[in-house]
């Protein structure tokens, strides 16, 4: 005889909670319905212990199985809307899954779904267990699906969503591969220049006491104090970054920081193109599986990062509580473009809402990857011509003295 630990419900629609000693799942189930308890998830105590035990241990195996990536994640999601869309029963469908993900660790992982699924809980319950890889909006357009009964076709928007993401976000890291190592092969010479080459060069002007320029001076009180207190700049460079870094975690600086993204030249553009594009794409998404619309603007809100967007859509819920239409306090805030809630507006007067926010946001999508492209090949010239303007002023700092020195042994 083993513990169970179960949630139910009566006849009445009452939520039960209790304990009982069965020998099994299915033997819980018989004996609650003879008392007019429909079971509706049950979890034995020793599985509840063990699982929080290993919940404070440190999970080894992720870190030599990797990170579950979106596209691991769009395939498997796509794979079990093609099984039960067949027709076939979840749990078999879950079963069939678990011998088709390649990825070790997101095998174990609906391997444990599964499982949870086989005694009793919801699918959206038992993915809602590994928060850690399935998002909140993931979750909750699962038990939308589950609640309408269209969980294939969920299943499908779902694996088109997370297909969309991981391409943009791919297209994103791959425009800013380059000048990210550009940068780090910057600082590696000049760090090795100012150690390394320029204290030997310039022992031959302190061997010659001659009167060095201005810039010479610059260059070679930067590489001595590089080279004999770099401790001090490593320190420096340290505190700077992990104050600034426990600043940002504040409320207060995360606002702030949040705010100075909206506001920069270039950037913040950019910044605010992704995060409407995201709101739009996650909110048609959401509503075309069914979820109401201010559970979709309580997802949509926690799906966007930065605070001050966080606030226009907390602020857009509250006020369709209170009978607003959408676009209203979008408008109001003044932080979303005017493409957005006039598309928005036209949506919601012709009931077509979702098919509207489909369509703005493939067109910031379009814009953000135009302006990604720019803005690289922008960044790799300007960079090309900072890095020759460094390397220009030291070697001029050392030729010049040297020039001069020529000069005064043929005078």
């Amino acid at each position: 005889m083993a513990l169970y630990e179960f949630n139910a419900l009566n006849e009445a629609g009452k939520t039960v909670r209790g304990m009982r000693e069965a020998d099994s799942h299915k033997g819980l189930r018989s004996m609650l319905r003879k008392e007019g308890i429909f079971l509706v998830e049950v979890t034995s105590t020793a599985t509840a212990k063990a699982a929080q035990a290993q919940s404070q241990d440190v999970d080894v195996r992720r870190f030599f199985q990797g990170r579950v990536k979106s596209e691991d994640i769009a395939i498997a999601t796509r794979q079990l809307a093609t099984l039960v869309g067949a027709g076939i029963p979840l749990v078999e469908a879950l079963t069939a899954l678990v011998d088709q993900v390649e990825h070790p660790r997101l095998r174990r992982i609906f391997s444990q779904v599964k499982q949870r699924v086989n005694e009793g809980a919801s699918l959206a319950d038992a993915l809602a267990d590994h928060e850690k890889v399935f998002s909140n909006l993931f979750v909750n357009m699962i038990r939308a699906g589950e609640h309408s009964g269209a969980l294939d076709i969920v299943l499908v928007r779902l694996a088109d969503f997370t297909e969309s993401q991981a391409k943009l976000r791919t297209k994103v890291v791959g425009a800013l591969a380059y000048p990210a190592v550009m940068m780090i092969v910057a600082t590696v010479i000049v760090t090795i220049l100012f150690t390394s080459v320029i204290p030997k060069v310039t022992q031959i002007f302190a061997d010659m006491n001659v009167v060095l320029p201005v810039y010479t001076r610059i260059l070679i009180a930067a590489s001595t104090f590089a080279r004999d207190y770099w401790y001090v700049v490593l320190a420096g460079l340290t505190l700077v970054f992990v104050g600034t870094r426990a600043y940002l975690r504040t409320p207060d600086g995360k606002l702030r920081w949040h705010r100075t993204q909206l506001r920069l030249p270039v950037l913040g553009n950019l910044v605010r193109l992704l995060a409407v594009s995201r709101f739009s794409r996650t909110l048609a998404t959401l509503l075309s599986s069914g979820v109401p619309l201010l559970v979709a603007m309580d997802i949509v809100r926690n799906i966007v990062s930065n605070l001050v967007l966080q606030g226009v859509i907390e602020k857009a819920r509250d006020a369709i509580r209170e009978g607003e239409p959408i676009a209203a306090p979008l408008k109001r805030s003044g932080e979303f473009p005017p493409l957005v809630y006039h598309m928005v507006a036209v949506g919601e007067r012709s009931g077509q809402l979702e098919e509207m926010l489909k369509k703005v946001a493939d067109t910031y999508d379009a814009q953000v990857e135009a302006k990604v492209a720019a803005l690289t090949s922008l960044l790799e010239p300007i960079m090309i011509v900072a890095m020759g303007g460094g390397v220009a002023f030291i070697v001029a700092s050392i030729l010049m003295p040297i020039l001069q020195m020529n000069t005064f042994v043929k005078g």
